[in-house]
């Protein structure tokens, strides 16, 4: 008796077995792998849709920021003895084909692959957007205007002669002085231009380009950088995430025109009575959600208007992202005021 009592003892003594420990030791792999299984989807969720949120908030924030200049441009230079002429920004540096808005600008370089580029420019002068004219001229720098008080000491002013020349060269100069009544003193100025017009800019006009590039919306200011450089230097980032941007102009083909917008296209007008038919702007923007999928997510590119001669093209590994588009069609408001082209 004695005896079988001390080997029940010894039996109930041992502990786990190397087989129960095994099996313990699975069982928690398994508990350990559905938690991190569940943990992991979650995870992916929650990054697909903050995400998607990070995609709308910078394609809203990106797309106000391009609206903000598109509605401005052409203020102040939608005039015939401005439009498409070449104009000296400063020393060295000349635009070419001046216009409220252009597409693909030849002096802008391309942005990424599909995408397209954009260059407004507009004034900000408090004077009459078509000018003031130009009654004598003392020498080259002082102009005798009929309301000198619209002009201040640092505003950029532009003078044009009577009749447009061929080819049509335009300088960039800021008022130098305070004006005089009834004269408006500049640092460089026309000779020439009596009887033409002086177009007042302001102190703060825009020639601003946006191009997409490395998969953001990025800015240079052709009035203070070489925007004709793409290093970081000259073209500031706006927004992240932003892989495509696409654009077509609003023009009036009717003839002769009604100033009723009947079209979109690409094709950059090339002369100034090409340019006063160009009424509107529908552009679009692509943001990317940042969050790379383990597979394909998106099936097909983003698509935007219907008969738009700019498709959205999406280049490397695309459709393991997905995207949010933002279309809208801006009017040039400048142009418009305008009111009939007598010609395109």
């Amino acid at each position: 008796m004695q005896a079988t009592y001390l080997q029940q003892r010894h039996r109930r003594s041992k502990g786990f077995s190397l087989i129960e420990l095994m099996v313990g030791i699975v069982v928690a792999m398994a508990a350990v792998i559905v938690v991190m299984q569940v943990f992991k989807m979650s995870e992916g969720a929650r990054r697909t849709t903050t995400g998607g949120d990070d995609a709308q908030t910078i394609g809203a924030i990106a797309l106000t920021v391009l609206q903000r200049d598109l509605r401005q441009a052409g203020q102040g230079l939608t005039n015939p003895n401005l439009l498409n002429c070449d104009l000296l920004l400063r020393a060295g540096v000349t635009l070419n084909g001046l216009a409220p808005l252009t597409i693909n600008h030849a002096d802008i370089p391309a942005g990424d692959a599909g995408t397209d580029t954009l260059l407004i420019v507009y004034g900000s002068g408090l004077g009459s957007p078509e000018g003031d004219r130009i009654n004598t001229q003392a020498g080259a720098a002082i102009y005798s205007v009929s309301t000198p008080s619209a002009f201040r000491v640092g505003d950029l002013v532009i003078a044009a002669p009577a009749v447009r020349q061929a080819p049509c060269g335009l300088l960039l100069s800021n008022v130098a002085a305070a004006p005089v009544a009834p004269n408006v003193t500049v640092a460089f100025g026309t000779a020439g231009v009596a009887n033409g017009t002086l177009y007042n800019w302001g102190t703060t006009p825009r020639v601003v380009a946006y191009a997409v590039r490395n998969g953001r919306l990025t800015t240079c200011d052709f009035l203070t950088q070489n925007c004709r450089l793409t290093t970081a230097a000259n073209w500031a980032e706006v927004a992240d995430g932003v892989v495509s941007l696409r654009a077509e102009y609003g023009r009036d083909s009717t003839l002769p025109p009604d100033a009723v917008l009947d079209g979109y296209d690409q094709t950059t007008p090339t002369t100034a009575a090409g340019w006063n038919c160009i009424l509107a702007t529908r552009l679009v923007l692509v943001a990317r959600n940042g969050q790379l999928e383990s597979s394909d997510v998106t099936a097909s590119a983003p698509a935007w208007a219907a008969g738009a001669s700019a498709p959205i093209g999406l280049t490397g590994n695309w459709k393991r992202y997905r995207y949010k588009t933002f279309e809208t069609t801006v009017p040039l408001r400048n142009v418009a005021w305008q009111g009939v082209p007598t010609g395109c």
